[in-house]
């Protein structure tokens, strides 16, 4: 059974594991990036298996998607949803389309304009999800790396 919700700013550490799954940056980095952007209006969604075996916790943190809260010029009050990763062990169970009808449905009650992601062009299942979930591609991505 699965619980999607958004996780208590308390609880929002725990999302550090499936983080470095998804991009491979140190836990200690990936924790104090967190502290930060947690003061500039970051939430998170966590979508929970609730039907843990007999001796584990009774629930587990199985997917994450990163919310910002923007405004924009072209755009207005939109919804940024950002690091969205299901656990390997997960995948391919349609919780990722779970995941993204439940932000539809939370940018629709909160009077949000829009909703606009990043997707890497190399993550190529990523975009093929994005595209099936409805959003067009409308632009490029640059980065231009300062520090290494």
């Amino acid at each position: 059974m699965l619980d999607i919700r958004l996780i208590p700013k308390q609880n929002i550490k725990s999302i550090i594991p499936l983080v470095h799954l998804l991009n491979g940056v140190d836990e200690s980095i990936l924790l104090q990036r967190l502290e930060v952007m947690m003061q500039n209006n970051y939430q998170c969604l966590g979508v929970y298996d609730t039907s843990a075996s007999p001796g584990e916790s009774n629930e587990k943190l199985i997917g994450i998607c990163g919310l910002w809260t923007l405004m924009k010029f072209y755009n207005g009050k939109h919804l940024e949803p950002d690091n969205v990763v299901i656990h390997p062990d997960y995948r391919g169970k349609g919780i990722g389309e779970l995941m993204m009808e439940w932000v539809d449905n939370y940018a629709k009650e909160n009077n949000y304009e829009a909703i606009e992601l990043n997707a890497y062009i190399e993550n190529v299942k990523g975009v093929e999800f994005w595209k099936k979930a409805g959003y067009n591609i409308r632009g490029h991505h640059f980065q231009k790396l300062i520090k290494q």
